[in-house]
């Protein structure tokens, strides 16, 4: 299961039509976030036919998809950690975590981040809380990515009802500038509601009001419409 018989494969699904339309979809443009990111157009559901074929990849496959140039490579190459994962022993399960941990580089679109964030880093600090303070670091970090990252694995956290570090975390982030951090604290807050909420309302009646708009409007998504319309009126 070498990286190039992985690639091969990849790019018999490439559609260079899907692939133009991506360069515009992930913000690929001058000092936009994906800039300079290349595509070659697979859909996400052939993506993951794939990776689970090839779930059983060694590391050094997975770190040469991981560094490529093309996004549907970095992409295959966090999937396959994703899918390697449950079936992992202790031992394997933290060489993966040590792996996308030193590839945050690589890990740089949303969509990267988010289908494999919860399952790789926030599945192996599950049950390790005193490990969590790399989520912090990565919060406090100047790299958008590193920052999505760290919002994002606390979703693990929360499915199991433990919203503690993605409250902090939301808290660290509050004043964060970029829009694709709005949205991620505010859709982790929106799932903190979707479970007690109470508790996103604790939060959010604390910060509403300094909050940046988009991030309380995926905060308040599911509330009901004169609930979310004081919110933001207010």
């Amino acid at each position: 299961m070498s990286f190039s018989l992985i690639t091969k494969e990849l790019k018999k699904h490439a559609d260079p039509i899907r692939a133009k339309n991506c360069l515009w979809f992930f913000k690929t443009g001058p000092g936009e976030y994906g800039e300079g990111d290349k595509f070659i157009g697979i859909t996400s559901s052939q993506m993951r036919t794939i990776a689970k074929k090839y779930k059983d990849a060694n590391f050094d496959a997975i770190q040469k998809l991981l560094k490529s140039s093309i996004h549907e490579f970095r992409q295959m190459g966090v999937l396959i950690l994703v899918y390697k994962y449950p079936k992992a022993d202790d031992t394997a399960r933290k060489q993966i975590f040590n792996l996308y941990i030193k590839n945050y580089k690589n890990i740089n679109n949303w969509d990267l981040v988010d289908i494999s964030a919860p399952h790789v880093v926030g599945q192996y600090l599950l049950d390790k809380p005193a490990h969590r303070k790399i989520l912090y670091t990565f919060a406090k970090s100047k790299d958008l990515w590193k920052k999505r990252i760290a919002i994002i694995s606390t979703f693990t956290f929360i499915r199991d009802n433990d919203f503690y570090d993605a409250l902090n975390i939301s808290e660290v982030l509050l004043y964060d500038t970029h829009d694709l951090i709005h949205k991620a604290v505010g859709w982790m807050l929106r799932e903190i509601g979707n479970r007690n909420q109470k508790v996103e309302e604790t939060f959010l009646k604390k910060y509403y009001k300094i909050m940046p708009r988009t991030m309380l409007r995926y905060a308040i998504e599911k509330f009901d419409p004169l609930k979310r319309a004081r919110y933001l009126k207010k």
